[in-house]
């Protein structure tokens, strides 16, 4: 994870307009929240206030920042997922009890105002069966839920990227590539520790699949709890 950071197979565009008219993003709080953080910078603002944003970089920087757009990204995208996926099993009392939709508090409003109801990107029926599919092999050490269940901020997060990144046409190996690269920077410990297991087991990281580093084995909560056990002096750290 290098200062220069990660080059992501996606468009940003005017998606950060489009969330703030729509109110998923109230630029107030927004502005709010980061006030106490130095405020927001340059380039985040570009993402926000901007029609034709280009090569979306990720960095150890604007990880965080990059986190709470993707996460409202997935949470006001109208999509199948949410609206018949697991999020809305009765059994869990309603989609609105989640960290991913009841913790969202820089919404216009309730944030379940908002909850699968925007349709800030169009995608053909092939691309929703891509995203399905990716979406139910890609794990996050803070939860057992694959992100087909984003009933966390990270979980809400990837399923916003997969679904822009699909719409742009980015292929499924360049999704989970992405993929691993952002789980990588919102869990730097957690993933270095799984690439000392790999290196441990006679594998070079690198080498392995992010579609296999990805699953339940190893970035699920249960899985990567496994791996650090394995570990010499291995510590499990949480999000």
């Amino acid at each position: 994870l290098s200062n220069e950071g990660i080059i992501l197979p996606i468009r940003w565009g005017d998606l950060g307009i489009k969330m703030t008219n729509a109110g998923v993003i109230d630029k107030q709080k927004i502005e709010t929240l980061y006030a106490d953080r130095g405020g927001l910078d340059s380039e985040e603002r570009k993402l926000l206030e901007n029609t034709e944003n280009g090569e979306f970089r990720i960095t150890k920087k604007n990880s965080a920042f990059l986190l709470n757009l993707f996460w409202a990204l997935g949470l006001g995208m109208k999509n199948d997922i949410l609206g018949n996926g697991e999020m809305n099993n009765p059994q869990y009392g309603g989609a609105g009890n989640f960290a991913s939709t009841g913790g969202w508090t820089l919404a216009n409003g309730d944030a379940m105002n908002h909850y699968n109801r925007h349709q800030f990107i169009t995608l053909t029926p092939e691309k929703q069966q891509l995203v399905e599919r990716v979406s139910k092999n890609i794990y996050r050490p803070c939860c057992g839920n694959s992100t087909h269940f984003p009933d966390c901020n990270h979980g809400m997060a990837m399923l916003g990227f997969l679904e822009l990144a699909a719409s742009q046409g980015a292929s499924e190996n360049q999704m989970y590539k992405a993929a691993l690269q952002m789980n990588s920077f919102w869990f730097t410990a957690q993933y270095g520790n799984i690439n000392r297991y790999l290196e441990m087991k006679g594998r070079v990281p690198s080498e392995v699949s992010p579609k296999e580093i990805l699953g339940k084995e190893y970035s699920s909560a249960s899985g990567y709890g496994k791996v650090v056990s394995s570990l010499p002096g291995g510590k499990q750290g949480g999000s």
